[in-house]
């Protein structure tokens, strides 16, 4: 019964509803041609801008919630490695396990958190997770301090590089 009630409504039949006066009232002073929706959009009047935050008003809360450079390149550093998820407005890139084929009995996880809408050396953290097979399961094991560092160093290399990028065009 609910799957016809959806199926339904996904139909081509299409409705005309009066026109109440209060609306007409509303819109009888606008141009010819304007919609006459909110125009507001689910992102705002201007839309989701993932790249070159930097020209937003300070203040202006729609969009993406991070710096943009520094988001492009987190996802252009760790492409290799297979993404859980990613949510540009937490600033929260989470991948799957990655087995590199050098090493089958090892494997990584990368959690990298943009912190700032500045292009800042603090506006990122990046946390490191590596296992080995052993025939117990898969082990935790310890990971160098400087792997992370080394990652978020790669990373904001990245982001510099897409915003000189962008200033060059």
């Amino acid at each position: 019964m609910a799957i016809s009630l959806v199926a339904g409504a996904c139909g081509d039949t299409k409705y005309d509803y009066p026109e109440s006066s209060t609306n007409r009232d509303r819109y009888k002073n606008q141009p010819a041609g304007t919609d006459k929706t909110n125009q507001g959009g689910l992102f705002g009047a201007k839309g989701l801008n993932l790249f070159g935050g930097e020209d937003k008003k300070k203040g202006d809360d729609s969009g993406i919630a991070v710096n943009s450079f520094l988001w492009r390149g987190a996802l252009d550093t760790i492409s290799f490695m297979p993404l859980a998820s990613a949510d540009p407005f937490g600033g929260v890139i989470i991948t799957d396990w990655y087995t590199p084929p050098e090493t089958p009995q090892e494997r990584v996880k990368v959690q990298v958190l943009i912190l700032d809408r500045d292009l800042r050396a603090d506006g990122i953290k990046a946390t490191v997770h590596r296992q080995k097979l052993t025939p117990q399961g898969w082990a935790d094991q310890p990971v160098e301090p400087k792997t992370a560092t080394d990652l978020e160093n790669t990373i904001l290399t990245r982001a510099r590089q897409l915003r000189i990028a962008q200033l060059g065009s």
